[in-house]
């Protein structure tokens, strides 16, 4: 970073909170405290109003900078959220370009909302259990960011992609259509040239990427719309209208898991509650049903019976 680079870095970051020492200046941009100090006295030079504080830290005069945007205190509240979000549900590439962007959203923030949210941050957390990650070096998570760049100016992608399904790794060169995230991961929509068809691409699959200088007509591809209503349609046929009826004591155990399960309709009809799903995973949701036991009865449909009797005689010819 060459010397004007840094010196307006210097100036975002006195801007973003209310006292900066001089050790995080430097720590921050590799450089010894000499520098910072020459850096700080070059941005007084100039009419940078920044004042110090000795044993505590640099700091802009109050009232130096109108930003041309101002956020209410309820509005920075949220976008400390959205960062926190995106700490846990995003890529390596979008969490730091949103790091930099909330730095120079809390450069424009007035001295009590800067309070507000430095006491606001210590307090939010957003917290995701992730396992081990033992293929750190295999699959690099860091390129939904570039991914990003090629939906804007359609451009074609290049990578090697690890198909879970055939346990390989290819090379293709894709038309990207759209990104979506779901079930706790990325998913990347596009027109593999390889295949000759859309296709669906996790994004935490892929090896390597880069993104090539040629361009694609967007206009010949579907929509990430079209493309996910189709998807809907398609697996209409696979799934089942699903009735069950619970013991009203046990319903309060359930809470979130009926949505989880699709949930689409709810009544309370005497000592027992209605509940109407939309499932394609029929295997899925009879194991759900064994979990509830006799305090549960399946009304509809007779598949669902039969999948939950098949995983009771297995149960007993394993345990007995």
């Amino acid at each position: 970073m060459n010397r004007i680079d840094r010196l307006t870095a210097i100036l975002i970051q006195l801007q973003g909170k209310k006292i900066v020492k001089a050790a995080e200046i430097a720590d921050r941009f590799n450089i010894s405290l000499r520098t910072v100090y020459r850096d700080v006295k070059a941005l007084q030079e100039a009419g940078v109003p920044i004042g110090a504080e000795a044993g505590t830290g640099y700091y802009i005069v109050e009232g130096y900078h109108l930003p041309p945007v101002m956020f209410s205190k309820e509005e920075a509240a949220a976008l400390l959220t959205g960062e926190k979000l995106m700490e846990q549900f995003s890529d390596h590439s979008n969490r730091k370009q949103f790091s930099l962007a909330m730095e120079k959203i809390r450069s424009v923030l007035r001295g009590t909302e800067k309070d507000y949210l430095e006491s606001l941050d210590e307090n939010i957390a957003v917290l995701r259990y992730r396992p081990p990650n033992l293929e750190a070096e295999q699959f690099p998570n860091r390129f939904l960011s570039d991914i990003q760049q090629a939906l804007g100016m359609n451009q074609v992608i290049s990578m090697e992609y690890f198909s879970i399904q055939e346990e390989v790794a290819t090379k293709r060169e894709i038309e990207p259509v759209g990104i979506f995230h779901m079930s706790a991961n990325w998913h990347l929509i596009a027109f593999c040239r390889l295949r000759q068809g859309y296709r669906d691409f996790r994004i935490d699959r892929i090896r390597k990427l880069s993104v090539l200088p040629s361009h694609y007509h967007k206009n010949k591809h579907l929509s990430l719309q079209d493309y996910l209503e189709q998807q809907r349609q398609r697996n209409k046929g696979d799934t089942y209208l699903i009735k069950i009826a619970i013991d009203n004591d046990v319903m309060r155990y359930l809470r979130e898991q009926k949505y989880y399960y699709g949930l689409m309709d709810e009544k309370v009809i005497g000592d027992k509650t209605e509940l109407t799903f939309l499932q394609s995973h029929l295997g899925h949701f009879a194991r759900w049903m064994i979990m509830l036991g006799n305090n549960v009865n399946i009304i509809q449909p007779q598949e669902l019976k039969v999948a939950v009797g098949e995983l009771v005689t297995e149960l007993h010819a394993h345990y007995f």
